[in-house]
Protein backbone atom coordinates (compact mmCIF):
# COMPACT_ATOMS: atom_id res chain seq x y z
CA UNK A 1 0.00 0.00 0.00
CA UNK A 2 1.64 3.36 -1.01
CA UNK A 3 2.14 6.27 1.53
CA UNK A 4 -0.81 8.05 2.26
CA UNK A 5 -0.92 11.77 0.27
CA UNK A 6 -0.64 14.98 2.46
CA UNK A 7 0.08 17.72 0.33
CA UNK A 8 -0.69 21.96 1.16
CA UNK A 9 -1.85 24.95 0.66
CA UNK A 10 0.63 27.70 1.04
CA UNK A 11 -0.58 31.07 -0.05
CA UNK A 12 1.94 34.02 0.74
CA UNK A 13 -0.37 37.33 2.69
CA UNK A 14 1.99 39.43 0.35
CA UNK A 15 -1.20 40.42 -1.92
CA UNK A 16 -4.64 38.80 -3.08
CA UNK A 17 -4.78 35.72 -4.40
CA UNK A 18 -6.56 35.52 -8.34
CA UNK A 19 -8.28 33.03 -10.71
CA UNK A 20 -4.55 31.48 -11.46
CA UNK A 21 -3.98 30.78 -7.72
CA UNK A 22 -7.69 29.39 -7.30
CA UNK A 23 -6.47 26.74 -10.70
CA UNK A 24 -3.86 25.71 -8.64
CA UNK A 25 -5.23 25.44 -5.16
CA UNK A 26 -8.57 23.51 -6.53
CA UNK A 27 -6.01 20.75 -8.07
CA UNK A 28 -4.04 20.88 -5.15
CA UNK A 29 -7.67 19.72 -3.09
CA UNK A 30 -8.68 17.79 -5.63
CA UNK A 31 -5.71 15.58 -5.76
CA UNK A 32 -5.49 15.31 -2.21
CA UNK A 33 -9.04 14.38 -1.16
CA UNK A 34 -10.22 12.15 -4.40
CA UNK A 35 -7.52 9.85 -3.14
CA UNK A 36 -8.78 10.01 0.67
CA UNK A 37 -5.15 12.09 1.50
CA UNK A 38 -4.88 15.12 3.85
CA UNK A 39 -4.15 19.08 2.79
CA UNK A 40 -2.59 21.35 5.57
CA UNK A 41 -2.15 24.70 5.45
CA UNK A 42 1.14 26.98 5.81
CA UNK A 43 0.74 31.21 5.68
CA UNK A 44 4.10 32.06 3.96
CA UNK A 45 4.97 34.80 5.69
CA UNK A 46 9.09 35.71 6.26
CA UNK A 47 8.82 38.18 3.24
CA UNK A 48 7.58 40.91 6.13
CA UNK A 49 7.88 44.07 4.68
CA UNK A 50 5.33 42.91 1.92
CA UNK A 51 2.94 41.06 4.05
CA UNK A 52 -0.18 42.89 3.92
CA UNK A 53 -2.99 43.50 6.51
CA UNK A 54 -5.48 41.66 6.10
CA UNK A 55 -4.30 39.47 3.18
CA UNK A 56 -4.40 36.41 4.96
CA UNK A 57 -7.79 36.76 6.36
CA UNK A 58 -8.82 37.13 2.78
CA UNK A 59 -6.84 34.16 1.47
CA UNK A 60 -9.16 32.03 3.78
CA UNK A 61 -12.04 33.62 2.66
CA UNK A 62 -10.93 32.89 -0.81
CA UNK A 63 -10.04 29.11 -0.49
CA UNK A 64 -13.31 28.59 1.73
CA UNK A 65 -15.54 30.83 -0.90
CA UNK A 66 -13.75 27.71 -3.37
CA UNK A 67 -15.27 25.50 -1.21
CA UNK A 68 -11.97 24.00 -0.62
CA UNK A 69 -11.25 22.84 2.91
CA UNK A 70 -7.89 21.79 4.82
CA UNK A 71 -7.30 19.83 7.68
CA UNK A 72 -4.97 21.62 10.75
CA UNK A 73 -4.34 24.76 12.42
CA UNK A 74 -2.67 27.11 9.82
CA UNK A 75 1.05 26.83 10.47
CA UNK A 76 2.75 30.42 9.99
CA UNK A 77 6.09 30.84 8.83
CA UNK A 78 7.44 33.74 10.96
CA UNK A 79 6.66 31.41 13.92
CA UNK A 80 9.35 28.51 13.01
CA UNK A 81 12.42 30.59 12.57
CA UNK A 82 14.55 28.56 15.16
CA UNK A 83 13.69 25.29 12.68
CA UNK A 84 15.00 27.53 9.47
CA UNK A 85 18.22 28.70 11.91
CA UNK A 86 18.77 25.38 12.50
CA UNK A 87 18.78 23.79 9.33
CA UNK A 88 21.20 27.47 7.98
CA UNK A 89 23.36 26.20 10.89
CA UNK A 90 23.69 22.48 9.49
CA UNK A 91 24.86 23.75 5.74
CA UNK A 92 27.45 26.39 7.29
CA UNK A 93 28.73 23.22 9.40
CA UNK A 94 29.40 21.33 6.32
CA UNK A 95 30.31 24.07 4.58
CA UNK A 96 27.49 23.92 1.70
CA UNK A 97 26.81 27.77 1.91
CA UNK A 98 29.02 30.53 1.67
CA UNK A 99 28.86 34.32 2.85
CA UNK A 100 28.07 36.65 -0.07
CA UNK A 101 27.79 40.42 -0.03
CA UNK A 102 26.69 40.95 -4.16
CA UNK A 103 24.08 43.43 -4.83
CA UNK A 104 21.54 42.68 -7.34
CA UNK A 105 23.18 45.46 -9.57
CA UNK A 106 26.53 43.48 -9.06
CA UNK A 107 25.34 40.37 -10.71
CA UNK A 108 23.42 41.98 -13.00
CA UNK A 109 26.72 44.12 -14.05
CA UNK A 110 28.48 40.80 -14.30
CA UNK A 111 26.08 38.52 -16.30
CA UNK A 112 26.76 38.61 -19.53
CA UNK A 113 23.53 35.49 -20.87
CA UNK A 114 20.18 36.53 -20.64
CA UNK A 115 17.97 34.74 -18.51
CA UNK A 116 14.57 33.79 -18.16
CA UNK A 117 11.67 36.13 -17.26
CA UNK A 118 11.04 34.95 -13.61
CA UNK A 119 14.77 34.14 -12.94
CA UNK A 120 17.63 36.22 -12.13
CA UNK A 121 20.76 36.11 -14.08
CA UNK A 122 23.31 33.42 -13.33
CA UNK A 123 25.19 34.00 -10.26
CA UNK A 124 29.14 34.54 -11.15
CA UNK A 125 30.06 32.96 -7.66
CA UNK A 126 32.17 36.03 -6.86
CA UNK A 127 31.68 35.08 -3.43
CA UNK A 128 32.19 31.55 -3.86
CA UNK A 129 35.73 31.84 -2.38
CA UNK A 130 34.54 32.90 0.93
CA UNK A 131 33.68 29.47 3.86
CA UNK A 132 30.90 29.88 6.70
CA UNK A 133 33.96 31.15 8.61
CA UNK A 134 34.38 34.01 6.89
CA UNK A 135 31.61 36.17 7.51
CA UNK A 136 31.86 39.64 6.60
CA UNK A 137 31.46 43.14 8.14
CA UNK A 138 28.63 44.44 5.70
CA UNK A 139 25.15 42.76 5.25
CA UNK A 140 25.29 39.84 3.58
CA UNK A 141 23.66 36.64 2.28
CA UNK A 142 24.38 32.92 2.48
CA UNK A 143 24.09 31.33 -1.06
CA UNK A 144 24.30 27.18 -1.40
CA UNK A 145 26.98 25.94 -3.54
CA UNK A 146 25.19 24.58 -6.51
CA UNK A 147 27.05 20.87 -7.16
CA UNK A 148 24.55 19.25 -9.52
CA UNK A 149 21.33 19.68 -10.62
CA UNK A 150 18.79 16.41 -9.95
CA UNK A 151 16.36 15.60 -12.56
CA UNK A 152 12.84 14.95 -11.32
CA UNK A 153 9.38 13.48 -12.53
CA UNK A 154 6.84 15.79 -12.17
CA UNK A 155 3.06 14.73 -12.28
CA UNK A 156 2.34 16.80 -14.87
CA UNK A 157 5.22 17.40 -17.01
CA UNK A 158 6.99 13.95 -16.23
CA UNK A 159 11.22 14.12 -16.83
CA UNK A 160 12.36 17.65 -15.68
CA UNK A 161 16.04 18.53 -16.19
CA UNK A 162 16.83 22.24 -15.04
CA UNK A 163 20.66 22.50 -15.59
CA UNK A 164 21.33 24.90 -12.56
CA UNK A 165 25.09 25.91 -14.05
CA UNK A 166 22.73 28.17 -16.32
CA UNK A 167 19.78 29.22 -14.50
CA UNK A 168 20.49 30.87 -11.76
CA UNK A 169 23.92 28.75 -10.28
CA UNK A 170 24.55 29.37 -6.85
CA UNK A 171 21.26 30.39 -5.13
CA UNK A 172 20.50 32.39 -1.76
CA UNK A 173 19.22 30.46 1.21
CA UNK A 174 19.01 33.45 3.70
CA UNK A 175 18.79 36.88 2.99
CA UNK A 176 20.91 40.03 4.19
CA UNK A 177 18.45 40.98 6.04
CA UNK A 178 18.75 37.94 8.56
CA UNK A 179 15.99 35.97 7.25
CA UNK A 180 15.19 32.52 5.30
CA UNK A 181 14.62 32.80 2.03
CA UNK A 182 12.22 31.19 -0.11
CA UNK A 183 14.13 27.54 -0.84
CA UNK A 184 15.20 26.89 2.53
CA UNK A 185 12.06 27.94 4.25
CA UNK A 186 9.37 25.68 2.22
CA UNK A 187 12.28 23.05 2.05
CA UNK A 188 12.41 22.70 6.20
CA UNK A 189 8.73 23.39 6.60
CA UNK A 190 7.26 20.39 3.80
CA UNK A 191 10.03 18.17 5.60
CA UNK A 192 8.72 18.98 9.11
CA UNK A 193 5.01 18.88 8.11
CA UNK A 194 5.52 15.31 6.53
CA UNK A 195 4.20 16.63 2.99
CA UNK A 196 4.18 13.95 0.34
CA UNK A 197 3.50 16.15 -2.81
CA UNK A 198 4.09 20.25 -3.51
CA UNK A 199 1.48 21.27 -6.13
CA UNK A 200 2.47 24.45 -7.42
CA UNK A 201 2.65 26.90 -10.53
CA UNK A 202 5.18 25.91 -12.96
CA UNK A 203 6.83 29.57 -12.72
CA UNK A 204 8.61 28.18 -9.75
CA UNK A 205 10.44 24.83 -11.55
CA UNK A 206 13.80 25.81 -11.18
CA UNK A 207 12.86 26.18 -7.53
CA UNK A 208 12.55 21.91 -7.45
CA UNK A 209 16.55 20.95 -8.26
CA UNK A 210 17.70 23.83 -5.83
CA UNK A 211 15.10 22.55 -2.84
CA UNK A 212 15.63 19.07 -3.90
CA UNK A 213 19.63 19.64 -3.36
CA UNK A 214 18.42 21.22 0.20
CA UNK A 215 16.52 18.06 0.56
CA UNK A 216 19.88 15.81 0.29
CA UNK A 217 21.95 17.69 2.00
CA UNK A 218 19.79 17.65 5.22
CA UNK A 219 18.62 13.92 4.61
CA UNK A 220 15.44 14.71 4.66
CA UNK A 221 12.71 13.03 2.55
CA UNK A 222 12.15 14.85 -0.85
CA UNK A 223 8.26 15.29 -1.77
CA UNK A 224 6.95 14.20 -5.27
CA UNK A 225 5.97 17.57 -7.37
CA UNK A 226 3.52 18.97 -9.52
CA UNK A 227 3.77 21.86 -11.79
CA UNK A 228 0.55 23.18 -13.32
CA UNK A 229 0.78 25.72 -16.29
CA UNK A 230 0.18 29.31 -15.48
CA UNK A 231 -2.83 31.09 -15.69
CA UNK A 232 -2.07 34.14 -18.49
CA UNK A 233 -3.54 37.19 -19.45
CA UNK A 234 -4.35 37.47 -23.78
CA UNK A 235 -0.87 38.68 -24.43
CA UNK A 236 0.89 35.73 -22.62
CA UNK A 237 1.66 36.99 -20.03
CA UNK A 238 1.60 36.39 -16.46
CA UNK A 239 -1.96 37.49 -14.74
CA UNK A 240 -1.31 41.17 -13.02
CA UNK A 241 -2.96 44.14 -12.98
CA UNK A 242 -2.65 45.49 -16.41
CA UNK A 243 -4.86 42.28 -17.08
CA UNK A 244 -7.96 44.28 -15.28
CA UNK A 245 -8.56 42.86 -12.31
CA UNK A 246 -8.53 38.84 -11.86
CA UNK A 247 -8.47 38.66 -7.68
CA UNK A 248 -11.29 36.58 -6.33
CA UNK A 249 -11.99 39.09 -3.73
CA UNK A 250 -13.38 41.23 -6.72
CA UNK A 251 -15.07 38.29 -8.07
CA UNK A 252 -17.19 37.38 -4.98
CA UNK A 253 -17.87 41.46 -4.60
CA UNK A 254 -19.11 41.14 -7.65
CA UNK A 255 -21.73 38.25 -7.04
CA UNK A 256 -20.00 35.57 -9.14
CA UNK A 257 -20.96 32.10 -8.12
CA UNK A 258 -17.80 30.35 -6.53
CA UNK A 259 -19.51 27.10 -8.88
CA UNK A 260 -19.00 29.07 -12.16
CA UNK A 261 -15.21 29.91 -11.36
CA UNK A 262 -14.76 26.35 -10.46
CA UNK A 263 -16.47 25.21 -13.55
CA UNK A 264 -14.11 27.64 -15.81
CA UNK A 265 -11.09 26.29 -14.29
CA UNK A 266 -12.30 22.54 -14.45
CA UNK A 267 -12.71 22.79 -18.15
CA UNK A 268 -9.36 24.52 -18.53
CA UNK A 269 -7.25 21.79 -17.05
CA UNK A 270 -9.79 19.24 -19.00
CA UNK A 271 -12.02 17.68 -16.39
CA UNK A 272 -15.09 18.73 -17.93
CA UNK A 273 -16.38 19.32 -21.65
CA UNK A 274 -17.85 22.72 -20.97
CA UNK A 275 -17.90 26.03 -18.87
CA UNK A 276 -20.51 25.32 -16.44
CA UNK A 277 -21.24 25.78 -12.96
CA UNK A 278 -19.64 22.86 -10.45
CA UNK A 279 -19.08 22.61 -7.29
CA UNK A 280 -14.88 21.28 -6.01
CA UNK A 281 -16.64 17.95 -4.47
CA UNK A 282 -18.68 16.86 -7.70
CA UNK A 283 -15.01 17.37 -9.64
CA UNK A 284 -13.54 14.62 -7.03
CA UNK A 285 -14.31 11.39 -9.40
CA UNK A 286 -12.75 13.60 -12.28
CA UNK A 287 -9.63 14.72 -11.15
CA UNK A 288 -6.52 13.62 -13.43
CA UNK A 289 -3.11 14.59 -14.15
CA UNK A 290 -3.15 13.86 -17.44
CA UNK A 291 -5.99 16.09 -18.71
CA UNK A 292 -4.16 19.36 -17.74
CA UNK A 293 -2.86 20.75 -21.11
CA UNK A 294 1.30 21.98 -20.77
CA UNK A 295 0.78 25.08 -22.26
CA UNK A 296 -0.33 27.64 -20.37
CA UNK A 297 -4.09 28.99 -19.89
CA UNK A 298 -5.15 32.28 -21.55
CA UNK A 299 -7.85 34.02 -19.75
CA UNK A 300 -9.50 35.57 -21.87
CA UNK A 301 -12.42 38.57 -21.24
CA UNK A 302 -15.10 36.23 -22.85
CA UNK A 303 -13.97 33.21 -19.93
CA UNK A 304 -14.98 35.82 -17.50
CA UNK A 305 -18.43 37.10 -19.20
CA UNK A 306 -19.20 33.12 -19.24
CA UNK A 307 -18.67 33.08 -15.38
CA UNK A 308 -20.84 36.38 -14.98
CA UNK A 309 -18.12 39.34 -14.08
Amino acid sequence: MGTRVRTRFAPSPTGAQHVGNARTYLANWLFARSGGGEILLRIEDIDSPRVKPGAMEQALDDLRWLGLDWDCEPVVQTARLPLYEAALDELKRRDLVYPCTCSRSDIAQAASAPHAEHEGPVYPRTCAGRTARDAPVEPFAWRFRVSDSPVFRDLVRGDVAIDLGQVGGDFVVWKNTGTPAYQLAVVVDDAAMGITHVVRGDDLLPSTPRQLLIYRELNAAAPAFAHLPLVVGEDGRRLAKRHGDTRLSALRAAGVCPESLVGLLAWSCGWIDRIEPVAARDLLPKFDWQTIPHEPFTLRREHLAAIGF
